[in-house]
């Protein structure tokens, strides 16, 4: 077959790599414009074009596919199938329609349990107990078309986006091979809508710590956030990234966020329902440190009796 591959970053380079070395005749690939990054602002490409230029395959990155000069070059690829993973636009039904096979989509959740941007992080923070990976026959709709195949495994409950990103992208790489060895003997299969949620683009904002939520809330987010946007608290205008944590059930009647202990265990603050232990975080120009380090470094900062905000 003649396969388009579209997508953007490390999770969809993951997947086109994999293609590759498994001999699939990828004709061509889609990817986000470059766009700057680092200190200068340089423009830099994708993981999924730098990918596709180490092996000689021809890149398109169209701002959308509005024009009708994109849609053309695309229909002129004649491709037998487009595959789809974090390519970061939504697909118009001329485009879906417009390979002999249409587009699948590598989605990095069990559908229809988290459709959207972020699914890896939103399952971390809603506390589920699996999550994997699901190839999906692409419709109009967001992540609602048929679901062809799909791949679990559990989340732990020490593992952080990071991780667990990384183990969903080695999955989705085996899935897409696996959905091209043996696409006869996939049945295609409906989404339930009523289970589904909306997994929603993550921002830094929402990385900003609110004490009033129960610890374990708190301590999901701080693994699902790590290792963007990282979750944060300050104290008299100085930012502290949480960046590992860990939920107790003790409770004090201090006020939320109010700092409790301080120990070379950690960092011990209140919350609305129990108290989270801050066991490594970071100062802004200091690098990440655990909780002993920060505790024999005699920081100013972080005493007992503060609050944080």
């Amino acid at each position: 077959m003649k396969i388009i591959f579209a997508g953007t970053p490390d999770f969809a380079a993951s997947s086109l790599a994999a293609l590759i070395n498994a001999g699939h005749n990828i004709i061509a690939v889609y990817t986000q414009p470059d766009r700057p990054a680092g200190r200068g602002k340089k423009l830099m490409p994708s993981p999924v074009k730098k990918t596709a230029l180490e092996h000689d395959i021809k890149v398109f990155q169209p701002l959308n596919f509005k024009e009708p000069e994109a849609r053309q070059e695309l229909a002129e690829l004649d491709a037998d199938l487009m595959i789809v993973a974090a390519y970061g636009l939504i697909l118009p039904k001329e485009v879906l329609d417009t390979p002999k096979l249409g587009c699948i989509n590598i989605h990095a959740s069990l559908l229809p349990r988290w459709r959207g941007a972020a699914p890896i992080q939103r399952a971390i923070q809603a506390g589920d107990s699996e999550t994997g990976i699901t190839i999906m026959q692409m419709d109009v709709g967001l992540d609602t078309g048929d679901m062809l195949l799909k791949e679990r495994c559990d989340i732990s409950d020490t593992v952080t986006g990071g991780e667990l990103h990384d183990e969903l992208a080695a999955m989705g790489a085996k899935s897409i091979l696996r959905y091209l060895n043996e696409p006869e003997d996939l049945i295609p299969e409906k989404q339930d809508d009523a289970l589904a949620n909306y997994a929603h683009k993550l921002s830094k904002a929402e990385a900003h710590i609110d004490w009033s939520l129960s610890s374990l809330e708190i301590e999901r987010s701080v693994r699902a956030f790590n290792p963007w946007p990282v979750s944060y608290a300050e104290q008299d205008g100085q930012r502290i990234r949480v960046l590992s944590a860990k939920a107790l059930d003790s409770q004090s009647n201090a006020p939320v966020g109010e700092i409790v202990e301080k120990s070379k265990n950690g960092v011990l603050v209140q919350c609305g329902n129990g108290a989270l232990l801050i066991t490594q975080l970071q100062l802004a120009g200091s690098k990440a440190v655990s909780a002993a380090d920060f505790f024999n470094g005699g920081k100013a900062i972080l005493e007992v009796g503060t609050t944080l905000n």
